[in-house]
């Protein structure tokens, strides 16, 4: 959940850090290869977490149907929304995907 945060906030904000950062010499984050390899580390990532829930614990499929809704949120503003609408597409996605990781947890806990 944490994670998911965290990336709503990176996604809100990169755009607006994204034009200093040859100044800082940190070029190499505006990579598009890096932003992809991270969307897709992070999307096997959720899978892993929530789908040990799901199997293990719980048995709601809500937490990934949401998962699966955030991180097609996240491609599809970086595939069709263009200009500033990226910057608020995006984090919906992440947030999105920190209530998927919300409701997981509150289901996990109701089992035990």
């Amino acid at each position: 959940m944490t994670a998911s945060i965290l990336c709503a906030i990176h996604c809100a904000i990169v755009p607006l850090v994204i034009t200093t950062l040859p100044l800082l010499g940190l070029s190499f984050l505006a990579n598009p290869w890096l932003e992809w390899s991270m969307i897709i580390l992070a999307l096997f990532i959720g899978i892993y977490a929530i789908g040990l829930s799901y199997f293990r614990t719980h048995h709601k499929i809500l937490p990934m149907l949401l998962l699966i809704t955030g991180f097609l949120i996240i491609i599809a503003g970086h595939l069709f929304v263009t200009s500033w609408h990226e910057a608020i597409v995006v984090p919906i996605g992440g947030l999105t995907i920190a209530i998927a990781h919300f409701f997981n947890y509150r289901y996990a806990c109701a089992c035990h």
